[in-house]
């Protein structure tokens, strides 16, 4: 039986209860008038606002911006800044002040933020928490019966998809020693990264964000070995610049439907800033604000083109470390303890109770073997995974009702952030908010893209809601 069909308002579910799920509440429920929906966030996790990204519990894991630069609330750029001064929540982490006088707290300080603004609407019971996953889904009249992890179900007029990214998938080539216990599949197993050895010998595949977060952790507990961070390209992720500036460059008047022309535009931004004594940040500052317009203007084949051969480019100097990281892995490669380097796996084998890689050296024919007693994989969100490792998600997918984007990043959907289903045609009550959109919208991984996605997909629930509500009083 639906929502409507039992008498009570109508229920828009929530899956997922991260950064994005929790803002797509907080603003529909600061859109609604009282009593007018249940909002019901389903999230296994005990707080709101956490997820993955929030809930570690490393102290050495930090927001990689400035706080200054996150907010629950558009156009309040000091949002989460001040709500830091006003609840003294960094009084105790003095670390957390950088050289330049910017804040970056530790990571589940943010998701503390997000928890202590939904709690009055929880305490009001105007959104509900659900602790718990969904295990699967099905039609129910018009609308869905959900099936839930813990026991349980519940009805539903409305789904709003918020669910976190896969988790990194083995490499094939790693797939041979997928049951050693040297490997470390997971980077966010926190007690599995701390049961290495000081001494150890340590491989991370992938040099981005959660690389450098696993090497902190490392360095953290005291761990003195050797470490590799491997991929392909070898690059690093960048660091802020020393000094705030204001995004240059407009990408977006006359966008670029050409992913060459895209970049050669960056690059001769990027020069001419530099004529002015301006790094390259401001210049990637604007491309990422006006991300999605640019997106959204490149062809199909072009935006492949992108996440082909951009992408691994674009992501270190678009997701840039903490000052606090930065300077762990600066030490580290000073101390001559951490090294990165440019090369693809090949194979891998069990060598007495080590893990012995095959590596091929970028631009390179020839092929060594290294032993390493452990090796961690960081190689980033197998976003093309969803329906695998979503079993809600999946259940939607077999119905027909939600389908991937068409670049594999993540899940299909149109104009007004309703999923696209195997018809081409959208879903009308289901919504995505989040990174799970990221392929049909563009830019939306840094929080002040999420912040406004959310805004937008509850605005698009709450013109929905007032879609229904009219239709029920013609109907009667």
């Amino acid at each position: 039986m639906s929502a409507r069909e039992s008498g009570r308002g109508p229920v828009v579910v929530i899956i997922g209860g991260g950064f994005s799920g929790a803002a797509t509440a907080f603003h529909l429920a600061r859109l609604l008038p009282a009593g007018a929906a249940d909002i019901v966030v389903v999230e296994p996790r005990e707080g709101l606002g956490y997820g993955l990204a929030y809930s570690t519990p490393d102290p050495s894991h930090r927001i990689n911006v400035p706080a200054s630069r996150m907010t629950l609330i558009s156009g309040q750029d000091s949002h989460f800044a001040d709500w830091l001064e006003q609840t003294g929540a960094i009084a105790d982490d003095p670390e957390a002040i950088a050289a330049n006088g910017a804040l970056y707290p530790q990571r589940r300080v943010f998701g503390r933020y997000v928890e202590s603004h939904l709690q009055p609407f929880l305490f009001g019971k105007t959104i509900r928490h659900v602790r718990s996953a969904v295990a699967s889904a099905k039609l129910s009249g018009e609308g869905y019966h959900l099936i839930l992890a813990e026991g349980g179900t519940l009805a539903a007029d409305a789904l709003v998809l918020a669910t976190t990214h896969p988790p990194p998938t083995l490499p094939l080539s790693l797939q041979s020693v997928a049951g050693a216990a040297g490997l470390v599949a997971n980077p966010y197993d926190l007690e599995r990264l701390e049961a290495i050895g000081r001494c150890d010998h340590v491989l991370v595949v992938g040099t981005g964000l959660t690389s450098a977060d696993v090497i902190a952790t490392l360095d953290r507990n005291s761990h003195c070995g050797r470490i590799t961070a491997l991929s392909r390209h070898g690059y690093r992720s960048r660091g802020h610049a020393a000094m705030l500036a204001d995004p240059i460059g407009d990408f977006t008047g006359l966008p670029s439907r050409s992913a060459t022309v895209l970049l050669r535009r960056i690059r001769s931004t990027i020069a001419t800033a530099a004529q002015q004594g301006e790094g390259w940040h401001p210049v990637l500052d604007a491309v990422r604000r006006q991300g999605q317009i640019i997106w959204q203007a490149l062809p199909l084949a072009e935006q492949r083109r992108v996440v082909r051969h951009l992408r691994a480019l674009w992501d270190v100097h678009r997701f840039r470390i903490a000052p606090q990281i930065a300077a762990v892995l600066d030490r580290r490669v000073a101390e001559g303890t951490l090294a990165y380097r440019a090369a693809s796996i090949t194979g891998a084998e069990r060598v007495d109770g080590r893990i012995g890689v095959t590596l091929r050296p970028r631009r390179q024919h020839t092929q060594t073997i290294e032993t390493f007693d452990r090796v961690i994989v960081t190689t980033g969100p197998a976003h093309a995974d969803i329906f695998r490792t979503n079993t809600a998600i999946a259940a939607l997918g077999r119905m027909g009702l939600v389908r991937l984007d068409p670049i594999g990043l993540g899940l299909a959907t149109d104009s007004q952030g309703r999923a696209v289903g195997t018809s081409g045609r959208p879903t009308g009550s289901i919504f995505v908010s989040g990174p799970l959109a990221r392929g049909s919208v563009g830019e939306l991984m840094g929080i002040p893209e999420v912040t406004a996605h959310a805004e937008r997909i509850a605005a698009e629930i709450h013109q929905w809601l007032g879609h229904q509500t009219a239709l029920r009083r013609k109907a009667s």
